[in-house]
C-alpha cells in the first residue's frame, strides 16, 4: 500500500464494504463498524487487528508495523505505506474486516473460516 487512497481501494473490494465517517473520518466500514483509519502519525493508516496478532506483527515485521502510545492499549496497530508486504497487510485488511461481518455474510460470502 502506498497511501490512503490505495488501502482503502483494497478495503471497498471486500463485499459489503462501504466508505462512512468514523472517529471524524471517511473510512471503510462494514455493518456500521470501522476497521482501518488514516493515521494520525503521517505516512502510515491505522488497523484493527487481534492483540496476540498484534504482538506477532510488531516482532516479525516492525518496518511495516508499529504503534504509538495513543494504540498502546487499544486492538489496532499502525501501518506503514510503501513497504514491501503488500500480500500480508492485504490478508490483515481481510481479517479485519472478516471479525465485523455477521455469521450469515460469512456463510453468503463463503468465508466461514477467517481469513
Amino acid at each position: 500500500m502506498n497511501d490512503w487512497e490505495e488501502a482503502c481501494a483494497y478495503a471497498l473490494s471486500l463485499p459489503g464494504v462501504e466508505m462512512a465517517s468514523w472517529w471524524g473520518s471517511m473510512c471503510p466500514k462494514i455493518n456500521a463498524k470501522g476497521f482501518m483509519a488514516p493515521g494520525r502519525e503521517k505516512g502510515s493508516f491505522a488497523l484493527s487487528v487481534t492483540t496476540p496478532e498484534k504482538e506477532i506483527l510488531f516482532e516479525t515485521d516492525p518496518k511495516t508495523f508499529w504503534q504509538t502510545d495513543h494504540y498502546r492499549n487499544y486492538p489496532m496497530l499502525l501501518v506503514r505505506y510503501g513497504t514491501d508486504n503488500r500480500e500480508r497487510i492485504e490478508l490483515y485488511i481481510q481479517r479485519a474486516w472478516w471479525d465485523r461481518l455477521k455469521k450469515p455474510q460469512h456463510m453468503a460470502a463463503g468465508t466461514e473460516e477467517r481469513p
